[in-house]
């Protein structure tokens, strides 16, 4: 092989390495959740889980399947980087035994028990560098395994929490409609506290939706976990309670938790083009529809 052929080679493993690590940093560690990989491969399929006349039963499969391309996607770059960059060498950088060849293929096996750890007792490293090179991608591949564990880790929690304040919103709603009674003719200390906690819910969401994009391509099978199928009575709450009249605490707080709703409706439309409008109402609207939910809140009777 050619000098230059090897500097190709080499450089172009070291481009794919490169950019999968980048991918999995910006994912896991940046606060916004930046890795274009990982969003990329989620949006991706979520397109896909629409095609099928837009079920919801589809969508349901389109987080654990996202996420399942998005770690194949890294181990794919890793593996293929690797092997670019121990290609060039097999034949005069390694000492070969039994069946081992020295084609591209044989680069590719040799990669990937490098980075599942077993490794390979048919090419024993002669080079010096290569004794440090070849063991470095086992590490890679130990931190690709935590990197997945972690976004899991990450992930479900995240879920939770969405799927917590859309539950509570569906019980505040079936509450009020079994009494009869509008939550801003309860206790004045009460209505606070609700708002301030729903506030708080709010901005605790929005967050994760910042932090873990990904998060908004896991649909619910249960639309009272939903809230895309919940935001519409929870912008009723906050505007109802924004025009109380006589309790100032109880219409701040309520303003508090419209303008944390708006930057929820500003975040989602900035982050998913499917949810992009000119309005909070629109945006979440938008949002009902991708998930393929009512959005008029009539699924938290």
């Amino acid at each position: 092989m050619t000098s230059l052929a090897t500097a190709s080679l080499t450089a172009g493993g070291v481009a794919l390495i490169a950019l999968a690590v980048r991918d999995i940093f910006e994912t896991l560690l940046h606060p916004e959740g930046r890795g274009p990989i990982a969003r990329g491969a989620m949006g991706a399929v979520w397109s896909l889980c629409h095609l099928p006349m837009r079920r919801r039963g589809v969508l349901l499969a389109a987080g654990p399947l996202g996420l399942l391309l998005v770690v194949g996607v890294w181990a794919a770059l890793i593996v293929l980087g690797w092997a670019l960059l121990l290609w060039p060498q097999l034949e005069e950088g390694f000492h070969v035994e039994g069946p081992g060849g020295t084609g591209f293929w044989d680069a590719v096996h040799l990669s990937l028990t490098n980075l599942t750890t077993l490794g390979s007792p048919e090419y024993v490293p002669i080079e010096d560098w290569l004794r440090v090179v070849a063991p470095l991608e086992a590490l890679v591949g130990f931190g690709l395994l935590s990197a997945s564990i972690s976004y899991l880790l990450l992930i479900y929690p995240a879920l939770a929490r969405r799927r917590s304040l859309a539950y509570e919103l569906h019980l505040l709603q079936r509450a009020a409609r079994l009494e009869h009674d509008s939550h801003e003719q309860a206790d004045a200390a009460a209505s606070e506290r609700l708002y301030t906690e729903l506030t708080s819910r709010v901005v605790a969401v929005e967050r994760d939706l910042v932090a873990l994009p990904v998060t908004y391509y896991f649909a619910e099978s249960d639309e009272r976990f939903s809230l895309a199928a919940a935001s519409p009575f929870l912008m009723d709450i906050a505007r109802r309670g924004s025009s109380i009249e006589g309790e100032e605490r109880v219409r701040l707080r309520a303003q508090l938790l419209l303008q944390a709703i708006e930057d929820l409706a500003r975040t989602t439309a900035a982050l998913f083009p499917r949810t992009r409008a000119d309005s909070t109402d629109a945006v979440f609207a938008a949002y009902a529809r991708d998930h393929v939910v009512a959005g008029d809140g009539s699924s938290a009777s």
